[in-house]
């Protein structure tokens, strides 16, 4: 499990002063005050019109998101296929959610999710790029956005699981492994072999 430093960020934040709850269709107003913790003031590396003169558009809700498409890219970069309905569900009950979609095809080519409680806590999940768009700053750029949209919340504790060998990916991008000790657990339900 990787930890998101918030120390070391390099987001500019601007604190905003409603949330949208997209599950519920309703909006919440609250105002959410300034994170306070030291954060640089360095941009995006890719912002919104940069990918839009790319040729790819961003969103931040399934509107519009093809989930079979989204699970070919899935199984493209090795996850397992999922059951469309079950992602509809998953997407449901995710808190931010981040897509990029190649304007040409219609088609989403990156994406990242984060659930929790929506005040402290954040997991991100499924971050994935297409393999015929790795390499261009895709990956970074949901991941760089994802993150910047749940610390404008006021969720700085962002937490991770990543294969060994893409954890060279987010350790640029703030995330690190076993900060303070800390170590990540999850529950099996194989017995213990004594």
């Amino acid at each position: 499990m990787l930890l998101f430093n918030p120390i070391s960020t390099p987001f500019t934040l601007k604190p905003t002063a409603h949330h949208h709850n997209h599950r519920r269709n309703l909006t919440v107003f609250s105002q959410i005050q300034p994170i306070p913790i030291p954060i640089t003031t360095t941009s995006l590396s890719i912002s919104d019109e940069s990918l839009r003169s790319k040729g790819f558009n961003l969103h931040r809700t399934i509107t519009d998101l093809n989930l079979d498409h989204l699970n070919s890219v899935f199984v493209a970069v090795g996850f397992p296929r999922r059951d469309t309905e079950k992602i509809q569900i998953a997407l449901e009950n995710t808190d931010s959610l981040l897509w990029i979609e190649y304007e040409k095809t219609k088609r989403p080519v990156a994406f990242a999710r984060a659930t929790g409680d929506g005040v402290f806590n954040a997991i991100i999940w499924d971050v994935v790029v297409d393999p015929n768009f790795q390499g261009i700053g895709l990956g970074k750029a949901v991941m760089e956005k994802l993150v910047t949209d749940l610390l404008r919340k006021g969720i700085t504790n962002i937490a991770l699981y990543s294969e060994p060998r893409v954890l060279g990916f987010y350790r640029p991008l703030g995330f690190v492994a076993d900060p303070d000790g800390i170590r990540g657990m999850v529950y099996s339900r194989r017995k213990n072999k004594k």
